[in-house]
């Protein structure tokens, strides 16, 4: 099948929304699907999303992802983000009659309350009337898929995810240099991800900070003490993961959180809250501990075992979750 791949979120931005599309794709090219994505590098006109100059955002692309689209004539349409890109496939696809699926990878709603006064009722209504117009539209965890229902989302299905357990593997740790125990937080450094709540902790040893965003220079400031590594990718990341002692997840708004499967499959317990996210990926007691005391949750992380931890990743298998999102979907 010829498959069209519509996403705002794309090289060179690094986080679980384009490592999930680009594994993905790669796993159904080898099934032997032709699989086209269509992003803002392809050929548009683009601005720095105010606040993340990381990301840029294709401007006015209808008329262009138009032509690309009749072009490429596909077999199946997934639009994978909310975004311009996202806005203009759908347009494509509804004024042709064709059908079409989404994903719901982030949660905008807890992420402009954070950062203005709008309502969430507003917010999720502009999703709810993009994505209801999709023949399915795919979440990552049954809690998501629980979550949506009750702000009235329809035809959802499942979409779990991966972890490269030959990249990120227990053999690539080493010694860092700094006291143990080191505790590590990997992602985007932005209000949405609370941080503070993990950054405040009183604990013993290290922690490490790993990647970088919006809010970088104020928490340098702020926590001169935190080693902030900045970016890390491949196996410089997979090695400063498997050298940590326990992985800290502090965020109470991602959908999933693909990072903590790769901690995990690193050998590295989490310490998280129980909300949307970790709530489907970490087994309590096992992989990871949940409380909403984040120091109670690294105490008792620490203690787990590492090889336990890993085993309750390798589960997690791309090529299962690339034909869990080929069977959803819908042929044109």
């Amino acid at each position: 099948m010829k498959i069209a791949l519509c996403t705002d979120a794309w090289d060179p931005q690094v986080n679980g929304v384009v490592t999930t599309l680009r594994q993905t794709a790669e796993e159904l090219r080898l099934l032997g699907h032709a699989v086209q994505v269509l992003s803002p590098n392809d050929g548009f006109r683009t601005m720095a999303l105010p606040g993340y100059p990381e990301i840029r955002v294709a401007l006015f692309p209808h008329r262009k992802l138009s032509r690309q689209l009749d072009a490429l004539a596909p077999d199946c349409l997934h639009i994978a983000t909310e975004g311009p890109i996202g806005f203009a496939a759908r347009r494509w696809a509804r004024r042709r009659r064709m059908p079409f699926t989404t994903s719901y990878h982030t949660q905008f709603p807890e992420y402009l309350r954070a950062r203005a006064p709008v309502p969430l009722r507003l917010s999720y209504a502009w999703l709810r009337r993009f994505h209801n117009a999709a023949n399915r539209t795919l979440v990552a965890t049954p809690k998501m898929l629980q979550t949506l229902q009750a702000r009235g989302f329809r035809q959802l299905g499942l979409w779990t995810r991966g972890v490269d357990t030959e990249l990120f593997h227990p053999c690539r740790r080493r010694d860092p240099g700094l006291p143990r125990p080191i505790w590590v937080y990997a992602g985007r450094l932005a209000v949405e991800k609370n941080l503070p709540a993990f950054l405040d902790l009183d604990l013993p040893g290290s922690k490490l900070v790993i990647g970088d965003g919006p809010d970088g220079a104020r928490l340098r400031s702020r926590y001169p003490d935190v080693h902030f590594a900045g970016f890390r990718h491949g196996e410089e990341l997979a090695a400063d993961l498997a050298s940590g002692d326990v992985f800290v997840f502090p965020s109470r708004t991602d959908t999933f959180g693909l990072v903590m499967l790769e901690a995990m499959a690193s050998g590295l317990p989490v310490a998280a809250f129980p909300v949307t996210g970790p709530l489907d990926v970490v087994e309590q007691g096992v992989s990871g501990v949940l409380h909403q005391d984040l120091a109670i949750a690294c105490d008792q992380a620490l203690r787990l075992d590492r090889e336990r931890v890993r085993a309750a990743a390798c589960g997690a298998d791309w090529r299962a979750a690339a034909e869990q999102f080929l069977n959803h979907l819908a042929p044109i």
